[in-house]
């Protein structure tokens, strides 16, 4: 059993990324504040990242449950995200977007994305209502973070004012640029845990099967403990390099990590985390090779 804690879906592409706008071109490509940028797999010949999409490659690699959370760069897909949900009740935990000077969404959502990276007041304390609506609506927030300790002092002090609240920290701190431990340690407060959605985009350079991201995970097991970190795949961005079964693969087959850690870093603390309740196994296909 495998959940998947950062997934992406859109039904159009409406995106900003720096105040410029980001908007689907042709074969999987996007306009990314005018740069032309291969944003999905080449094979999304329509620009539609869909749901359907997402719950194929799911059930293609045996991942039973998935996050869908969410980014500034592809505009709010809040009404669409609702409507998955509606497909894959049992299967999907979905997050409406925040952001700066417009209400946020709570009916119908599990929890709030907040891109606290690309927020034009990065000082999260400044932001405390929308913290204090996901505590009270029994929400989930999905953060990420600017880059190394800019905002862990702010977060460690929300997680501490409102210990009921479930916080989860992605791209697994940004574990390739300085200080990302610092983000790491929050996870010490019980309530915060961390996924690694886009920790294979991270380590690209070295690409499969990422040495350097086992070693991170090992490292922020020594932080914060194996009951704090949940595995996630970025789709659909990541697989413009790779397969999906990949993105975790790496981890399935690693020799450094005991079977106890990748229970709980591929399920068990993402079902707990996000409250999964009705997953069920999924048949074992045989494929032509």
């Amino acid at each position: 059993m495998i959940i998947d804690a950062h997934t992406h879906l859109w039904k159009n592409q409406n995106g900003i990324a720096d105040g410029k706008p980001v908007f689907y071109v042709e074969n999987g490509k996007s306009d990314f504040a005018g740069e032309i940028r291969q944003m999905m797999p080449p094979y999304m010949t329509d620009g539609f990242n869909s749901v359907q999409r997402l719950i194929a490659n799911m059930d293609y690699a045996g991942v039973n449950g998935a996050v869908v959370t969410q980014e500034e760069i592809d505009g709010n897909q809040n009404a669409y995200l609702l409507e998955a949900k509606k497909q894959f009740p049992d299967r999907l935990k979905i997050c409406s977007l925040y952001l700066e000077g417009q209400a946020v969404e709570t009916q119908g959502f599990d929890g709030i994305k907040i891109c606290a990276g690309r927020l034009k007041e990065q000082n999260l304390l400044k932001h405390i209502d929308v913290f204090e609506k996901a505590c009270k609506n029994s929400m989930f927030i999905s953060i990420d973070m600017a880059n190394g300790d800019l905002q862990t002092g702010q977060l460690d002090e929300i997680a501490k004012q409102y210990p009921d609240l479930k916080i989860a920290i992605g791209h697994f701190g940004m574990v390739t640029m300085d200080k990302w431990q610092e983000q790491i340690k929050l996870a010490r407060n019980k309530n915060v845990f961390v996924e690694s959605g886009g920790i294979t985009w991270l380590f690209n350079k070295e690409f499969y099967p990422y040495p350097s991201a086992i070693k991170a995970i090992k490292e922020a097991i020594d932080i914060c403990g194996a009951d704090k970190l949940m595995w996630g795949s970025d789709y659909p961005r990541t697989m413009v390099e790779i397969t999906y079964k990949m993105s975790f693969d790496f981890v399935l087959k690693s020799s450094e990590l005991s079977n106890e850690e990748k229970e709980k870093f591929l399920f068990e603390n993402a079902k707990d985390f996000y409250d999964f309740k009705n997953l069920t196994p999924l048949p074992e296909i045989k494929n032509m090779l």
